[in-house]
């Protein structure tokens, strides 16, 4: 099962012990000694789970859970504790926390461990895509850029979750006339090209670049997010 997994932890020594022992299970690692960089690579990285000490410079780990947990409320974290600090405990699952593990822990429990959290998200339908500053919600439908709303058309709309579901690749106009309009192959229309002109001019903030690429006589591609 593979899975990228973010350690927030600021012992070099556990970082290493956890960095080789999970990829040794055949999970990918990224690794923060401290809060502010660990909520940065939370929010803007694409990890699966997270690995969580409570006790960082920075920023706490109650305060990376509590703005992970509002960013981004399906990604699971496992919070590590000290033997014996019930306080953290119940505070970190009250704080949105799937799960803990008191030190010193077993790594083969904490991979079983993760591999579980891994599964029930994956068994727990998708609400929302986000992609640097962009996010949506699947539900309500809403959209909102640096946390301002963006107001789309029920196509721009589905274009949009088209592009952020395919993130990174190119995708030919064809393939976007298809998913979003339902129809065939059709040289003689621009109705492509229009509505990606439409999202860029919606998704513009301040002097934030619109990620929406053009890739010459193919189609179009949603890059970073910045």
């Amino acid at each position: 099962m593979p899975g990228l997994i973010l350690v927030i932890e600021d012992e070099p020594g556990i970082v290493d012990f956890l960095r080789r022992g999970l990829r040794a299970h055949g999970f990918e690692v990224l690794a923060a000694l401290d809060g502010i960089s660990g909520t940065d690579l939370a929010l803007n990285e694409d990890v699966d789970l997270i690995v969580l000490d409570m006790m960082l410079p920075g920023r706490s780990g109650l305060e990376v859970l509590a703005t992970v947990s509002a960013v981004k409320p399906g990604l699971p974290v496992i919070v590590l504790t000290a033997r014996g600090d019930i306080e953290h405990r119940i505070a970190g699952l009250d704080a949105g926390a799937v799960d803990y593990l008191v030190k010193p822990f077993s790594l083969g429990e904490l991979a079983a461990r993760v591999r579980a959290q891994l599964r029930a998200a994956m068994q727990t339908p998708a609400t929302a895509i986000r992609a640097g500053d962009i996010e949506v919600d699947l539900l309500t439908r809403e959209v909102h850029r640096a946390g301002e709303p963006v107001r789309l058309s029920t196509t721009e709309f589905e274009l949009l979750v088209y592009l952020l579901s395919n993130r990174g690749r190119v995708l030919s106009r064809e393939q976007i006339l298809r998913a979003v309009w339902g129809y065939d192959h059709d040289p003689g229309t621009n109705v492509v090209d229009v509505y990606v002109g439409y999202l860029r001019r919606k998704l513009r903030h301040g002097d934030r670049r619109t990620p929406i690429v053009t890739v010459r006589s193919v189609g179009y591609r949603l890059g970073d997010v910045v």
